[in-house]
């Protein structure tokens, strides 16, 4: 799932949403032409695909800036622009003036340049332009929904073509042209429950991704993150994603928060596991499991992301160093109990083991797992012999200044 972190976030977001979710709201007269998928640009295998917070920006202080400076840029094919919002059946803004009204100065611009008072576009939308002027085969994609503003997704369901038009409005408006290439779907999640539950019925995600594919037709990229939960009758068969697959250039199955602290008392598990092991505390809970069911399904390999967490889940009150300990409660985070960045574990809490493909570690009390450049290049070797169609990860502000996690991806 795709989580905001809260402490800091909650309070800076609602003021600034309230407004903008009645400015965000763009209604348009076109016509939607219907258009064959679109082929992705890049070869099946070498798609890289990290998330950019649009609340990053404020307690983690990650600008689009740091995308260039730890080196991520130059590995990144695609950035997910997290997240804009779904409410009265519609696309709206999240943060509008986190995305284009913050003043940069030049010692946090992308080229060195401040924002004056009277340009246009200021903003994440603006400092995304300077990124893309610097590397021009980068796309860019605005990611909707999200763990917290999937309820909206229900509502747009009820009339697809209006739900596309508006998206098609807000991502390709003038006033920022240029940034978007596309437009990414994270509804949590669609005929199942998430933050809340959706009743759209089996038949709504495949309507609603078959609107937006002809609203964006075949020069802009529709993507979208679907669950990874393979177990037999789970959120994979609440959907039907099978039948959406022709409408998406690819999907981006989340393969990690498969196990953490909302199970307070464990037992401990890796959050993102390759495959399963022995002891693991629910069945199918692991990425091959994910990956195999939906290529069971008849979704190409090709059209199917790796999915990587740039972050661990932990719990605290552990004896046990090995997985499958008793816990107390969740592990303290730097904004959230029972989560924090790999950027700030790998010191913290460094690696003391591996299992099912990913590391973990045990300091003190607490217990942690996550992925390590060692891990991920495992992952990377099972991509590889899957023929999936590249990676993906939430999110860029996790990995090191340095860009420690990226450079394992490629």
């Amino acid at each position: 799932m795709h989580t905001p972190h809260r402490s800091l976030v909650r309070a800076l977001l609602s003021a600034a949403c309230t407004a903008a979710l009645g400015a965000g709201l763009l209604a348009g007269t076109g016509t939607a032409t219907a258009a064959a998928p679109s082929a992705p640009e890049a070869t099946a295998g070498s798609k890289v695909v990290g998330y950019f917070t649009e609340w990053g920006t404020y307690d983690r202080k990650y600008y689009v800036k740091n995308i260039e400076t730890s080196g991520s840029a130059a590995k990144l094919t695609h950035i997910n622009y997290a997240f804009g919002n779904v409410t009265g059946g519609k696309c709206a803004m999240g943060d509008s003036y986190a995305a284009t009204d913050r003043a940069y100065t030049a010692a946090e611009s992308v080229d060195g340049v401040a924002d004056t008072w009277d340009q246009p576009l200021r903003g994440n939308f603006n400092q995304l332009l300077k990124l893309k002027k610097k590397h021009p085969g980068l796309k860019v994609l605005w990611s909707f929904g999200g763990w917290t503003w999937s309820s909206g997704f229900g509502e747009a369901a009820k009339n697809p073509a209006a739900f596309a038009q508006s998206c098609y409005d807000l991502v390709k408006n003038s006033k920022w042209a240029g940034v978007f290439d596309g437009i990414d779907i994270d509804w949590e999640y669609p005929n199942a429950c998430g933050n809340t539950c959706d009743t759209s019925g089996r038949d709504a995600y495949r309507t609603v991704m078959a609107a937006l594919r002809a609203k964006f037709g075949s020069g802009n990229l529709v993507t979208a993150a679907i669950t990874a939960d393979a177990t037999s009758g789970g959120k994979i068969d609440a959907a039907d994603y099978a039948g959406a697959a022709q409408y998406v250039d690819w999907y981006n199955p989340m393969t990690y928060d498969y196990f953490g602290a909302w199970d307070a008392k464990g037992p401990t598990a890796p959050h993102s596991p390759l495959n399963s092991y022995a002891g693991i505390p629910k069945a199918d809970y692991y990425t091959s499991a994910t990956i195999a069911k939906l290529r069971g399904l008849g979704i190409p390999a090709s059209k199917l992301l790796l999915g990587l967490g740039f972050y661990g889940r932990g719990w605290t009150g552990v004896t046990q160093a090995a997985p499958g300990g008793t816990a107390t409660g969740p592990a303290a985070g730097t904004y959230e109990q029972g989560i924090d960045d790999y950027k700030v574990l790998k010191t913290k809490c460094p690696a003391t083991g591996t299992v099912a493909g990913t590391a973990y570690a045990k300091c003190g009390s607490d217990w942690w797992s996550y992925d390590t450049p060692a891990t991920i290049a495992t992952k990377m070797t099972y991509k590889n012999q899957q023929g999936l169609g590249g990676t993906f990860f939430w999110e860029l502000s996790g990995d090191t200044s340095n860009g420690e996690l990226i450079k394992a991806i490629n």
